[in-house]
């Protein structure tokens, strides 16, 4: 599967993503640079997951995304709080 088919993105979810002040390029690149798991749960029969993950520029985010389709469908993304930045393990 391409990177570019890889995420499933419409005026919806990227309408979300700007309310956070999230753009969709950070939101794949914080899934995709090792994000962490944080949780999982299911909502009316559709898996939730809950990652953590970093950005290129070093942003740390939450990340809530779901399966859809075979592709990656993000609900939402935010800011991680000082609890969860200190999670994401430390590079020297």
């Amino acid at each position: 599967m391409s990177e570019d088919s890889l995420f499933d993105w419409d005026q919806a979810n990227i309408r979300h993503l700007r309310r956070h002040k999230v753009s969709t390029s950070e939101f794949e690149e914080a899934l995709l640079n090792d994000a962490i798991e944080l949780e999982y749960e299911d909502e009316d029969g559709e898996p939730r997951f809950k990652s953590l993950g970093r950005t290129n520029d070093g942003r740390i985010l939450v990340l809530v995304w779901t399966i859809r389709s075979e592709r990656v469908r993000a609900i939402t993304a935010y800011n991680a709080g000082p609890g969860l930045r200190r999670l994401w393990p430390r590079v020297n």
